[in-house]
């Protein structure tokens, strides 16, 4: 299957795992990546050192491509760029900051850089910043969304019109129907995080997957607005948040009863009302826990299906 995304990270299918806090470490990371995708270390739960002997693990599992996602926010992200280039890692997905902080630099030293984006005018910012790809990411998506809550169907065209780079979906997508509507929209790949941190891989906490097995269509919540979009679980946690919200607390309240460390004791050690369950949308579609390989290929197979019935359509419509 070959692509913009293929060509542009050497890799096989144009999928992209997600580079989630807690969850996309080494045996995920390579895992997908020996399927044919694009794995991704999650380096925003890392500090410097733990990602180079990420780094290190990953390339004892695979010789395949793969590449860290580092979120800008970090107050050491700039260390974390340094580890990347001293372990030679290629690829590096950006989030959470402005990508004209270090694109050029990364990109000066032979880096592949994308960066995730919530709308067109981001998108905008970050080609104009020089990177490679973007990633057009839907409010669908797990884990930080942008302020516009703009949801995946209606990003993906727009950012697709206006930037001239490659363009990767996120956000709500799981399965081979996903996949093949993010193509028809203007994508030249996805990136999926929440159907790979519902894995055997996954470094997530067992509790968390079981929530996220079990999750239906209405479990996941959008919260913590005043601060910074959060979706995950509908737990009491993130009830509490969104309550405070609608009672009309400040955003320093907000921050307040946020607290930190929530996401640790969610998804790392599994505290399912108190921690903080970053998941999306798409969480209602998953209903095994599955190896990585299994899931590539149900989706990489499951592509002929979607196709054939689109042409099904079309030759009615034209009949």
């Amino acid at each position: 299957m070959k692509t913009k995304i293929t060509d542009l990270f050497e890799i096989e299918y144009p999928i992209v795992q997600g580079g989630m806090i807690w969850v996309a470490s080494h045996p995920l990371v390579a895992a997908v990546s020996e399927a044919g995708g694009l794995g991704l270390l999650g380096a925003g739960s890392m500090y410097p050192e733990q990602l180079r002997e990420e780094i290190r693990k990953t390339r004892e599992l695979t010789r395949k491509p793969f590449g860290v996602n580092i979120p800008l926010l970090r107050a050491d992200a700039e260390k974390l760029m340094e580890v990347v280039l001293e372990e030679k890692v290629r690829i590096v997905f950006t989030s959470a900051g402005n990508p004209g902080r270090f694109t050029s630099f990364l990109k000066s030293h032979g880096v592949t850089v994308a960066h995730v984006v919530p709308s067109v005018k981001f998108a905008k910012k970050a080609e104009a910043a020089g990177v490679d790809t973007v990633v057009a990411e839907g409010t669908e998506a797990g884990g930080h969304n942008g302020f516009e809550e703009i949801t995946t169907l209606c990003l993906v065209p727009q950012v697709a019109d206006t930037v001239s780079v490659p363009v990767i979906a996120a956000g709500g997508i799981g399965d081979a129907r996903g996949v093949a509507a993010a193509m028809a929209l203007g994508a030249d790949g996805v990136q999926m995080g929440t159907r790979f941190a519902l894995t055997r891989e996954s470094a997530a906490h067992p509790n968390y997957k079981g929530k996220g097995i079990e999750a239906g269509e209405g479990d996941t919540l959008l919260f913590a607005r005043k601060i910074g979009p959060i979706r995950a679980y509908k737990n009491a946690f993130a009830l509490r948040i969104w309550q405070a919200e609608f009672a009309g607390k400040s955003p320093e309240e907000i921050r307040g009863l946020v607290g930190e460390r929530r996401a640790k004791l969610g998804i790392h050690e599994g505290d399912t009302e108190e921690g903080d369950l970053e998941m999306g949308q798409i969480a209602g579609l998953v209903k095994e826990l599955k190896p990585v390989g299994e899931v590539m290929e149900e989706i990489i197979s499951g592509l002929g299906r979607v196709t054939a019935r689109l042409n099904r359509v079309m030759n009615e419509i034209k009949n």
